[in-house]
């Protein structure tokens, strides 16, 4: 059964419609922050409690017998300015928090509870296409905090955040595949942040040249036996729209995060994060060598024999050859 509620906040009602009873009060967080921006870490849900407490993320909406159209009131601020986005990091930032996927994966990745949510996600997210696929082109998708852009040091211009050799990295991938941006965040973040980043010329490297921007709203929450509740990007999400084009055998993803690919670990590329811009910006070859990288697999018809875990020692091989 469906579940419908209306979240009262900023002197605004949001109504939404979109959740089943199996979906956990972390996935009505998320698609509250899809309609007002406020991350879910910093929501208050005002009068959602079990046994007399707040209810945690983990906690089906189904088992806390909301009726229909039920007002909930929330506390909480959302991200106003691309200022606050270049501010200094906050301690335990989200990247020192990660963990090592592997072990998790097998419990994940073919859950019933969560193929279903890919298919809700199929069915219901609205996909930010700039440009159709092109065929006979592989997909890469691309995180954008600390995979492209340093999002959290201070700098005076975003330029100086960005990652050394973004443009050409861009440059040389789009001849062989579609580019995706997918960001946890909001499609004005997004926008903002590749805007100050990717200058706005009429071809690749600029942005508006990609294939689509995804947000947070396409993302799901997964239970894992060791770390609960934590949101991930499930590629499916974007092979169930494009499956014409794009699926497992031609898709990789790069991420700082490992747990984002926690769906599709066979597909995910884990980058090392670029943090403090003014420290590490002389020395940062990343995206230099990933785009050989790129170029290297582009050659092959399936590259789900590959592990990205290793993608240096195979370009180490193949540059030797």
């Amino acid at each position: 059964m469906s579940v419908s509620v209306i979240i009262k906040w900023g002197g605004q009602e949001y109504s939404i419609s979109s959740l089943s009873e199996e979906d956990t009060v972390m996935d009505l967080k998320q698609s509250i922050k899809s309609l007002t921006g406020v991350l879910p870490e910093r929501q208050k849900l005002l009068g959602l409690k079990v046994k007399g407490k707040p209810a945690e993320d983990e906690v089906k909406l189904g088992s806390l017998k909301l009726k229909p159209n039920t007002k909930i009131m929330m506390m909480g601020t959302r991200e106003e300015s691309l200022e606050e986005v270049l501010a200094p990091p906050p301690e335990n930032d989200d990247v020192v928090n990660d963990f090592d996927i592997e072990e998790e994966v097998i419990e994940v990745e073919n859950r019933e509870e969560n193929l279903a949510k890919i298919a809700r996600r199929v069915k219901d997210y609205k996909v930010e296409e700039m440009n159709p696929p092109r065929e006979g082109k592989g997909l890469l998708v691309l995180d954008v905090d600390y995979t492209l852009f340093d999002h959290k040091s201070c700098a005076e211009t975003g330029q100086e955040l960005m990652r050394p050799y973004l443009h050409e990295f861009l440059t040389s991938a789009y001849e062989d595949y579609d580019i995706v941006i997918w960001s946890a965040t909001s499609m004005k973040w997004i926008d903002a942040k590749m805007k100050v980043s990717i200058p706005l010329s009429p071809n690749p490297p600029n942005y508006k040249a990609f294939h689509s921007c995804w947000n947070s709203a396409a993302m799901i929450t997964v239970h894992t036996p060791k770390r609960g509740v934590v949101e991930v990007k499930p590629l499916g999400v974007i092979w169930g729209k494009y499956g014409e084009f794009y699926n497992r055998k031609n898709t990789i993803m790069f991420d700082d995060i490992g747990r984002n690919f926690l769906m599709n670990p066979q597909n995910g590329l884990k980058i090392r994060p670029f943090m403090k811009a003014h420290l590490n910006r002389e020395k940062d070859r990343e995206l230099y060598k990933l785009a050989q990288y790129l170029k290297e697999i582009a050659k092959l018809e399936d590259f789900s024999g590959l592990n990205h875990k290793h993608w240096e020692r195979y370009l180490s091989k193949r540059q030797h050859h």
